[in-house]
């Protein structure tokens, strides 16, 4: 199946809202599983959510989350935790790509009982659920951040709470201080210092209601449309000028981009800055917000300009190896694109070709990251409604916005 899109006038307007944060939404039902007092407000309508909620409900003794990376690395801590309870736990063929050795290392020092069905260090994993005593862990922070996250999480449940000891640099902080602060609204007390974390137990959350705000993922795209168009202006609901959310540099980042942006009570506007001059190059650090990398390379290449962005090694064992597919599929549209391990620059030497397909590598990010170049070309996605994973109503916005959209083409 594949998706053509265009907008030949090269102006986007209108009021969209986007549904709560995948990632705020995730930690908040392990959180609601441990504590059931607790009750969620506009929870994603992600995927992604939907199989961690219901892997959560599942009474059976194999759960399969499919593409869920968070729900792997998540549920792997949450089910260790829980004493008696005996699962394996898969998932598809590239998250049994995936590497999760790390953190199943981790819980057994703790005292889990977890072994891996066919490879070691990856998915499928058999868990049978301990109680886990000890409380000092060590663990690699330059991995990824879910790792930290997930034993976070399950630490106020454990009889001892947990002393997290880090190891090299942390990716993705932004996510770990999401987590701490959501901790944190719910009175759990979380001391994080430069390579520890600690957390106590606590027995009991009675009736305490989380309002997760929208997704800033989400939201990143129509910062790349913004960017690319001649006049637009997108109102986005419940999103805060204060934000939980990493990605939320967004604002900062697109700004150089000529890109406005205003907070009105929980609306943010996002507009575009006329007679704005443009730079040449561009050089940013993604370290705490890899997740956006993506967007932000199609927009410099729909733009023009000349970018490196660095920090992006946690982008090798996602949905795909995101890198590798930047650079194939930019290259098809004329840019020159050159990686090391955790950096990709791009180049453009050319008029943006036309008619070109995008390959998905099943990941939704890479869908919706080249969708706004439809304001440049008539740009075609293969596999479109992978866009599920994070943002199913991704498609109908981009009509509503102005997009010409062409939907179940073949080829």
């Amino acid at each position: 199946m594949f998706l053509s899109l265009k907008n030949d006038s090269g102006n986007c307007f209108g009021s969209l809202k986007i549904f709560g944060s995948k990632s705020e939404s995730n930690r908040l039902l392990i959180l609601k599983a441990i504590f059931p007092g607790i009750k969620i407000r506009n929870i994603s309508d992600s995927d992604d959510t939907k199989i961690l909620s219901n892997a959560l409900n599942s009474k059976s003794n194999e759960i399969d989350v499919n593409h869920a990376g968070t729900a792997m690395r998540f549920l792997t801590a949450f089910f260790s935790s829980i004493p008696g309870r005996k699962i394996i736990l898969t998932g598809s063929n590239r998250m049994q790509e995936r590497p999760i050795k790390i953190l199943v290392d981790a819980l057994n020092s703790l005292g889990a009982n977890i072994n891996y069905v066919n490879k070691n260090g990856f998915p499928p994993i058999n868990i049978s659920g301990q109680e886990l005593i000890s409380r000092k862990v060590f663990l690699e922070a330059d991995v990824s951040s879910q790792y930290i996250s997930a034993l976070m999480l399950i630490a106020p449940s454990l009889k001892n709470g947990i002393e997290i000891n880090l190891k090299k640099g942390i990716v993705s902080k932004p996510y770990i201080e999401m987590t701490r602060d959501l901790l944190n609204y719910f009175g759990i007390r979380v001391l994080f210092t430069k390579n520890k974390i600690e957390i106590n137990p606590i027995s009991n959350i009675e009736n305490k209601v989380k309002l997760v705000e929208s997704d800033w993922s989400s939201a990143s795209y129509y910062f790349s449309i913004v960017s690319l168009c001649k006049q637009a202006k997108i109102s986005l609901n419940n999103f805060k000028q204060k934000s939980l959310q990493g990605d939320s540099v967004l604002v900062s980042i697109y700004e150089k981009f000529g890109v406005k942006t205003t907070f009105i009570g929980d609306e943010m506007m996002i507009s575009k800055i006329p007679y704005f001059n443009l730079p040449k190059s561009i050089s940013l650090d993604l370290n705490d917000s890899p997740d956006i990398a993506q967007t932000i390379a199609v927009s410099c290449f729909g733009l023009g300009i000349n970018c490196k962005l660095s920090g992006l090694k946690t982008l090798k064992i996602k949905e795909t190896d995101r890198l590798i597919a930047l650079k194939n599929e930019l290259e098809k549209l004329g840019a020159e694109v050159n990686l090391t391990q955790d950096s990709i620059s791009i180049s453009s030497l050319s008029p943006i070709k036309n008619n070109i397909i995008i390959n998905t590598y099943n990941d939704h990010r890479m869908a919706m990251a080249f969708a706004p170049l439809g304001l440049k070309t008539k740009i075609t996605i293969e596999n479109p409604m992978v866009v599920g994973k994070s943002y199913p109503l991704f498609w109908d916005h981009l009509e509503q916005i102005g997009f010409e959209v062409e939907k179940d083409i073949n080829f």
